[in-house]
């Protein structure tokens, strides 16, 4: 009774180590379809062998509830043997059309191993069809040795076999597209299907000329070794080699995924680096645009109107004596005089003299004069470093954002004190705007109206590869710093100015 128990026990454990392979198998491959995009050509294979894998797994763990049974002597339905075999014959139909869908996937790649198959497969399965009916027919077996025995021989083996046939055409299509090391692990999961396919010939003991030769108790004679080991054995080797399998896809999703990032975020650089040149073109011919205005203002509005006062002089002379026109063309020549006033700093405004002439930093002091006049701000101006030229567009860029940062001084921070710091530090500038004024919300930073001065400079200071930043609080005043890479290569000479 002891050997007859622990026999039992042994028996349950393969069994149960049978069907749980096959059920991680189901698994694994189950989670591999789900991650699969709708278009992968695995998504089509993985699917029905994830099937395969759970039901068969299930398969075997209805097989030990089914022996337990028997070894208590518990009575059950007939219901309970034919709805196994039911799960069985669902489980290997899955199998079988996972290896018709692997057959086709590495059809271009077949070794002679496929013709082999293509022709002792059918050989085999009316053989197998003619042996097990005949002996049906004759009263030898009962129908549901009959039915498993066709289940096992007509769908099973074939099916396996079929799988073994298209894993080694995947293996070598692997190895064409030079996918090392997949073709290895489908060559190993190949293995582990051509030994299952050769398990499934060893049928249950019974009077048919196939089933005298291979059957599971002669194969236990023969090796001493139950046939469900060397099942189990299969199922180990097909679930590593899937397992394998899945990790080499995902790898190679990562990688696909990595290099797909990589060349977007290469795209948004040169969108990037294409947007800051078009900027920065946009700006030079702005720049270039308002220069033109400011040429065309100084020789001809700003002559017309000089000739215009010297007519109105040489008139008031001829009209010396009329006393009521002198008031007249008096107010004529201020009205000259303001408007050339207004075409002078209208010209300004466009391009600065200064800022062309005689570089940055005499003209930030020469526009810090004129918004003290203008606003009536007390504005303190340093510069640290050596002082040197850069490009036109480099200089214009701060200049601009310094002229509109006073703007906004005088218009939203409600004070009348301003920091304006230049520092030339070596391969870079750096500027900062200082006031102790209203501050703003952050968050409202290129809102509308201020917003739209805000973000011209931010465009400035990109446009010739700059960094713009703006710290504020509300009572706590505006800090706006911008740091302009430069390729000045002159020797960085500490030194400060005020003004």
């Amino acid at each position: 009774m002891g050997i007859i128990m622990r026999s039992f026990e042994l028996s349950l454990l393969v069994y149960f180590v049978y069907g749980l392979t096959y059920f991680v198998m189901g698994l694994v491959l189950l989670l591999e379809y789900w991650r699969l995009a709708p278009d992968a050509p695995q998504k089509h294979l993985f699917q029905p062998l994830a099937v395969f894998g759970l039901i068969h797994g299930f398969h075997e763990w209805l097989e030990i509830l089914l022996i337990t049974f028997s070894v208590l002597g518990k009575s059950f339905s007939n219901y309970m043997v034919w709805l196994r075999l039911g799960v069985l014959a669902i489980s290997f139909i899955a199998l079988a059309i996972y290896g018709w869908r692997s057959f086709r996937f590495g059809q271009e790649h077949h070794s002679p191993l496929a013709i082999f198959g293509g022709v002792t497969l059918p050989i085999f399965a009316i053989v197998a069809a003619v042996d097990v009916i005949s002996a049906f027919a004759a009263g030898s077996i009962p129908v549901f040795l009959m039915v498993e025995s066709l289940v096992r021989y007509l769908i099973g083996v074939p099916g396996a076999a079929v799988a073994t046939i298209g894993l080694r055409g995947g293996a070598l299509k692997a190895r064409v597209e030079e996918r090392r090391p997949l073709d290895k692990y489908l060559n190993l999961t190949a293995i582990g299907f051509a030994i299952y396919s050769l398990t499934q010939l060893f049928v249950p003991a019974m009077n048919t000329h196939l089933a005298r030769i291979f059957n599971i108790d002669i194969f236990h004679a023969w090796t001493s070794i139950p046939i469900l080991v060397f099942r189990t054995i299969a199922g180990i080797i097909i679930t590593a080699g899937l397992f394998l399998i899945t990790s080499f896809l995902e790898a190679e999703r990562q990688k696909i995924v990595s290099e797909a990032q990589k060349a977007r975020l290469n795209a948004l650089k040169k969108e990037e680096t294409i947007q800051r040149l078009l900027l920065r073109q946009t700006i030079a011919a702005q720049e270039e645009e308002r220069a033109r205005i400011a040429r065309e203002l100084h020789d001809e509005m700003a002559q017309t109107l000089t000739a215009f006062s010297l007519e109105l002089a040489t008139l008031q002379q001829d009209l010396s004596s009329r006393p009521k026109h002198q008031n007249i063309l008096a107010r004529l020549q201020n009205l000259g005089k303001t408007m050339s006033q207004g075409i002078q700093r209208m010209i300004g405004d466009l391009r600065p003299a200064h800022l062309d002439d005689l570089g940055l930093v005499p003209a930030l002091k020469f526009l810090i004069d004129q918004a003290r006049s203008q606003f009536s701000l007390s504005i303190t101006f340093e510069t640290q470093g050596h002082v040197r030229r850069f490009e036109p567009l480099l200089e214009t860029a701060i200049y601009r954002i310094v002229q509109e940062s006073l703007t906004n001084v005088a218009r939203h921070a409600s004070t009348d004190q301003a920091m304006v710091n230049l520092s030339f530090l070596p391969g870079e500038v750096q500027l900062q705007i200082t006031d102790q004024g209203a501050g703003f919300d952050p968050e409202e930073l290129f809102a509308a109206p201020r917003g739209w001065g805000l973000a011209g400079m931010r465009e400035r200071a990109e446009a010739v590869n700059g960094k713009f930043l703006v710290k504020s609080k509300p009572d706590e005043g505006t800090t706006i710093i911008v740091v302009i890479p430069t390729i000045s290569t002159e020797e960085h000479t500490p030194w400060k100015q005020s003004v």
